[in-house]
């Protein structure tokens, strides 16, 4: 409250003329008063509150009898402003002309307890304006790191839909394309091939329809997908007319729950560009568990360039990668016949 403390100021100098006998005129009473009342503007212009505050006081023993007081608690307050809340300079300017006037206008012994009352006030000032500096500074860190929490929290949902809609989407577009053909050869297939279409459909909505939950913050939001759900992305592949192997080797271990996301997606990127750009009759899938590290590699037998695996989708394997702590390769096999990813992960 504004006028809290100048009152409390007032009361506590007026103090010693309601305790002590004697008559007193109205001089004094101004003075406590005059020494309070710059108090109000503490914080806005605390160099002068404490200049004012010093200067009433100074005049106290000019208007006739008044009680002794023990302590001028209104310098002593400004003071604590001047420390608290102004730049270097007034802080020195405060310094001096409080205990240097203090030193000059007064006997030995006020002046040594005036001063060391000024000095732990500015102390105390100073102390309050670095903790205050603390908290804004820590204020100002967490609001950076959840700025930096919800660009990544963007940025992993703009690779989880680049990633399911382009699976999707190319499962899709090749069984549309090769639908209209084993429609009149083998209407069986052509069941199938619509049969991958809605299921490739289904599957993206369902993941969709999770990550808007995540946005609208919804609890009942669709689980992530994780390793368990290699086998079926490699089904759907397969249904898209290329030749799909899985295996594994190693014993496998625990994973973080980002961790087992990102090797789900990082597959399903690798497939998906399988499908879209590498023109491969078959793909390989195998994760190699080892000391401290899941392995998964990518490979396939089609035109085996960089360029004909697509650079965007390479590009969010290495991103997914790299943020759980892991790390993705990706480049024509040894043998000139075909493309691979490796991503290693940590486990």
């Amino acid at each position: 409250m504004r006028w809290g403390l100048p009152a409390l100021v007032v009361a506590a100098q007026l103090w010693p003329f309601a305790v002590r006998d004697g008559e007193y005129g109205w001089w004094g009473y101004a003075v406590v008063v005059a020494s309070a009342v710059p108090l109000l503007w503490r914080r806005e212009a605390p160099l002068a509150a404490l200049v004012l505050s010093l200067a009433a006081t100074g005049l106290y023993d000019f208007g006739g009898e008044a009680p002794a007081q023990p302590v001028w608690y209104g310098g002593i307050v400004a003071m604590h402003a001047v420390a608290a809340h102004s730049g270097r300079r007034a802080r020195v300017a405060a310094l001096v002309v409080s205990i240097g006037g203090t030193v000059l206008l007064v006997g030995p012994e006020p002046a040594f307890r005036t001063v060391a009352l000024l000095a732990a006030a500015y102390a105390m000032g100073r102390a309050a304006a670095a903790s205050a500096e603390r908290v804004a500074r820590l204020a100002r860190e967490r609001e950076l790191e959840a700025e930096r929490a919800a660009e990544r929290e963007r940025a992993r949902i703009a690779r989880d839909m680049h990633d399911i809609l382009s699976h999707a989407v190319s499962v899709m577009v090749v069984q549309a394309e090769a639908g209209p053909v084993v429609l009149r050869a083998d209407p069986t297939r052509a069941e199938a091939a619509f049969d991958a279409i809605a299921a490739a459909g289904r599957d993206a909505m369902t993941q969709l329809r999770g990550i808007l939950a995540v946005l609208e913050d919804d609890d009942s939001r669709a689980p992530q997908p994780t390793l368990d759900d290699l086998p079926a992305l490699a089904d759907q592949v397969r249904a898209a007319g290329v030749d799909v192997g899985f295996a594994t080797g190693g014993t496998p271990l625990p994973l973080r729950p980002d961790v087992a996301v990102a090797a789900y997606r990082t597959t399903q990127e690798a497939l998906t560009n399988v499908v879209k750009h590498a023109s491969a009759g078959r793909a390989d899938v195998r994760l190699d568990w080892r000391d401290d590290e899941l392995v998964i590699s990518i490979t396939d037998d089609g035109r085996g360039t960089a360029a004909g695996h697509g650079g965007r989708g390479l590009i969010g394997i290495r991103e997914r990668a790299a943020a759980c702590g892991g790390t993705a390769h990706a480049g024509p096999r040894t043998d000139g016949r075909g493309f691979r990813v490796v991503v290693r992960l940590p486990a």
